[in-house]
């Protein structure tokens, strides 16, 4: 693994994507790999085909800035979770605490993101630590084992400004934000649980109370970011925001095709989507930006 990541280091490229400067949460360009097929070839910076290279180890060249492989301590242990959960259980259903913002980010005034359904953080901790002094990271996530691991990497990492939170979206959005002392910036919502059958649609984060408590709580110029590689789920979300026209516009760039971005912007990829798009699946992104009204001017 060590030759690959310095074989993929030496010929990274760097591809241009659309610039928001207004918002500390999107970056201008992402990384992409290449592995060496042999050590005699990496000179020559040739590749590997995509389907001898494991989805983990992709991860690992994506995320290698962070080094979390092996800092795993012995209370947290192996983490084995449940893909899929019920958000509408009743064991998720009181809202989580408030945490006391100023014992959770060194300055509570800055600037926050919220990523809903953060999985195992790798995502988030890689944007805190690239925006150290300009934001703060917020993670909520339905499987609680995930937000201890993650914890734990903020505490070995030494960030100041990233946490995450045991939460159900769904019920404590509102309640947690709205006790933030900063402003609400960015908000993502990233390769959310399909919960495919028919009868399970309820179950689907992005619903009707969940983009009210959002724009609720978003600041004018604020942004909102949705992805997936399941094109119903990516429909559906698309079509809860675009109802919100009054209030919401969609991004257009030059990244744009039907609607959809073609590449990330936010400079890293999701394990999720490393995963999709070695299996050759597309991966639909929305970008949303909130209305500034004249009255909120004033």
């Amino acid at each position: 693994m060590g030759s690959l990541t310095q074989a993929c280091s030496s010929s990274s490229l760097a591809k241009s994507v659309f610039s928001l400067a207004s918002s500390p949460f999107i970056f201008t360009s992402r990384r992409k790999f290449r592995a060496s097929t042999s050590a005699s070839s990496a000179s020559n910076s040739a590749c590997l085909d995509v389907k001898e290279v494991r989805s983990t180890d992709l991860v690992d060249l994506e995320y290698a800035d962070l080094n979390l492989k092996y800092k795993i301590s012995e209370e947290v242990g192996h983490v084995r979770i449940r893909q899929h959960v019920n958000p509408l259980s009743s064991s998720f259903s009181t809202p989580a605490p408030v945490p006391a913002w100023e014992e959770v980010y060194k300055d509570p005034s800055l600037p926050l993101m919220v990523d809903i359904g953060s999985g195992s953080g790798r995502f988030l901790l890689w944007l805190a630590k690239k925006n150290a002094d300009s934001g703060n990271y917020l993670g909520l996530e339905i499987r609680q084992k995930l937000v201890k691991r993650a914890n734990f990497w903020v505490n070995e990492l030494g960030l100041s400004n990233a946490h995450f939170i045991f939460a159900n979206a769904m019920v404590s959005f509102d309640h947690l934000i709205s006790s933030y002392r900063g402003p609400l910036e960015f908000v993502s919502i990233l390769c959310p649980d399909p919960h495919f059958k028919k009868r399970h649609h309820k179950r689907r984060v992005v619903q009707k109370p969940l983009v009210d408590s959002i724009l609720k709580n978003l600041k004018p110029g604020g942004k909102i970011f949705v992805q997936s590689d399941v094109l119903d789920v990516a429909q559906d979300m698309r079509d809860q925001l675009d109802e919100e026209a009054k209030v919401l516009e969609h991004v257009d760039t030059v990244d744009t095709e039907e609607g959809w971005l073609r590449e990330n912007p936010m400079g890293i990829r999701t394990e999720r989507e490393i995963h999709a798009e070695l299996e050759g699946a597309r991966i639909y992104r929305r970008l949303y930006q909130k209305k500034i009204l004249i009255g909120s001017l004033q």
